[in-house]
């Protein structure tokens, strides 16, 4: 293999960068320690917004509006190599049960964002909040980059990197030694440990979030539906996500049954249709937490060719178009359409978790 771009990491924030590199005119292999979109990129909802804007910092609302101003062509593009159906669909969001200081920040916001909403008593509507179905999506891109050329390597359980003068010249996978021209760490929730001699992303944890899945009639439920916390998300298919809790319970993916119990009361309470429905499927996944959901977007400070792409939190899905665009232009010394600065690895490191997850 010829000297080749190395993304360590094949959740949606590696995929998207070796999709904006193959773009580019990269060479890219992806490595992976397990299946590719296996941890929380596919445990998600994708919801293609911050659940409640307003309440989010700039810096992660400039990722997630242009990531969405983005989305459909990036999701035609991948489906039209991939063959294979995203399952992209613009179905608006309902904000059940807000306050009036809510909806007067809402109307602030999107007035200021130009974004389009309705206000219907206590309900706020975001009708140009749209979704994607993450497993296909994940599927999709993993066979855009085959289909052009990337290289993926699944089950890659030992990385090792060769330094010389801050270059990364080469790394070893399970024995077997690549040259490189440069890296990408994009561990999702496993960041903020070291990998490889490399100096973990700061405060980068993961936080465990639980879901449940139910079945309902195609049609019967068409848009988000989001109340105190808590989200149903319809599917073309008729399935319902409900979720999602935040747990700061480590690497831990365990389940357990008085979690079920009350997302599925808080669920019947948003749709009361749900109560007679049972619980199709129970899962949780690890998400890559980091303080102010803000993520590290840079070059390592320790080496000259090796970036991160890391700390998406529950927004991975939401802001991988942007963050991929945002990496690469840093990759290739490019002036990014948006100010690197809130996403470089000093605001990564003055950055602290408060009590709220």
């Amino acid at each position: 293999m010829s000297k080749t771009t190395f993304i360590i990491g094949a959740g949606v924030s590696g995929l998207s960068v070796a999709l904006q590199l193959i773009d580019r005119g990269f060479s890219v292999g992806l490595l992976e320690r397990g299946t590719s979109g296996a941890e929380s990129s596919w445990a998600g909802g994708g919801i293609l917004s911050p659940l409640l804007p307003w309440d989010y910092s700039t810096p992660v609302n400039k990722l997630a509006l242009r990531s969405a101003a983005a989305y459909l062509e990036w999701i035609q593009r991948i489906e039209r190599y991939s063959g294979l159906q995203a399952e992209y669909w613009q179905c608006g969001m309902n904000v059940l049960d807000t306050s009036q200081n809510d909806i007067e920040r809402a109307s602030r916001w999107c007035h200021e964002s130009s974004l389009p909403f309705e206000i219907n008593r206590s309900t706020i509507r975001l009708p140009s909040t749209a979704q994607v179905r993450n497993p296909r999506l994940l599927a999709a891109a993993k066979e855009s980059i085959l289909q052009q050329g990337g290289k993926i390597f699944e089950n890659s359980k030992e990385i090792n990197l060769h330094v010389h003068n801050r270059q990364v010249t080469d790394l070893t996978v399970d024995g077997v030694k690549y040259p490189a021209k440069d890296i990408v760490i994009a561990t999702g929730a496993w960041a903020g440990l070291p990998l490889a001699g490399v100096a973990p992303a700061p405060h980068i944890r993961p936080i465990r979030g639980q879901m449940l899945l139910f079945k309902l009639e195609p049609g019967y439920l068409t848009t988000v539906l989001y109340r105190h916390g808590l989200y149903l998300i319809p599917r073309l298919d008729g399935h319902v996500l409900a979720g999602s809790t935040l747990e700061d319970a480590g690497f831990d993916k365990s389940i357990d049954p008085p979690t079920r119990a009350h997302l599925h009361q808080e669920a019947c309470k948003i749709l009361p249709e749900l109560s007679g429905c049972p619980v199709v499927h129970h899962w949780s996944g690890l998400r890559p937490g980091a303080p102010d959901n803000t993520p590290l977007i840079d070059r390592h400070p320790d080496f000259d060719n090796l970036f991160i792409n890391v700390g998406h939190y529950r927004y991975g899905v939401t802001m991988a178009p942007a963050s991929a665009e945002l990496l690469a232009d840093l990759m290739e010394g490019k002036t990014p359409a948006l100010d690197p600065t809130p996403y470089s690895w000093a605001a990564a490191e003055k950055r602290r978790w408060t009590n709220r997850l």
